[in-house]
């Protein structure tokens, strides 16, 4: 034999009861459940910035060989739903003294191609964290974290030669470029080092496949860090 069980029948109390006269007399139904208003769809710059070091959210890439290597990428990217997508084509090498802009013109170009509505998968570390990234140890599969920097559609490579160099990092480094070298990637790569000393410290075949892949933008001018902005 199975039970059924009832429950007495809930009674409104007074202050519900006077509540519910007030939302009446004011042409709302309180039987009605409110919706909530629908979210605002969150645009792809807006994932991007929050990826972005804080410092460069609001980069603006205003040099004209930036802009035009921008205007390329989304001219020759492969169409789809969403936008056009990343294709192979040119790279950037950024060339500049410490405090010109280099990293502001890259993450700028990064955000250039979102603006033009690009559909964009993209990676970004600076040499030193990319050898840090990379070094084996316990529980890390830096083989896999190499292949998905080297096969992503867009990578910027900040500082390339800034940190101390090895044979290890030395072919850390060849395997990262070739890659993008061969597969014909766009990489953003910025350096504050002249051409001789950059192959001195990435060695003959980086410097090789660099000034083959990329397009030399140089920017000049003083240490914007230290240059106090003016009144």
């Amino acid at each position: 034999m199975t039970a059924t069980l009832t429950r007495e029948p809930h009674h409104v109390g007074p202050l519900a009861n006077r509540l519910n006269t007030i939302l009446a007399s004011r042409g709302i139904d309180p039987g009605v459940t409110a919706e909530e208003p629908p979210a605002e769809p969150v645009t792809a710059l807006e994932l991007a910035d929050a990826r972005i070091p804080a410092r460069y959210r609001r980069a603006l890439a205003d040099h004209p060989q930036i802009t035009a290597w921008a205007d390329q990428i989304a001219g020759a990217g492969r169409p789809g739903p969403g936008g056009p997508g990343i294709a192979e084509g040119p790279s950037l090498l950024i060339v500049g003294p410490t405090g010109t802009g280099k990293t502001h013109q890259a993450y700028g170009a990064v955000r250039a191609l979102l603006t033009r509505g690009v559909r964009l998968r993209w990676e970004a570390t600076t040499s030193a964290d990319l050898h840090a990234r990379l070094r084996p140890r316990a529980g890390h599969d830096a083989e896999r974290e190499l292949q998905t920097l080297a096969r992503c559609p867009l990578l910027l490579l900040d500082d390339l030669g800034a940190a101390k160099t090895s044979e290890w990092t030395e072919e850390l480094t060849y395997r990262l470029i070739n890659h993008r070298y061969e597969h014909m990637l766009p990489t953003l790569i910025t350096t504050s080092l002249p051409t001789a000393e950059l192959r001195t410290a990435l060695g003959d075949r980086v410097a090789s496949r660099l000034a083959e892949m990329t397009e030399r933008v140089i920017l000049t001018g003083p240490d914007r860090r230290r240059t106090a902005p003016a009144a």
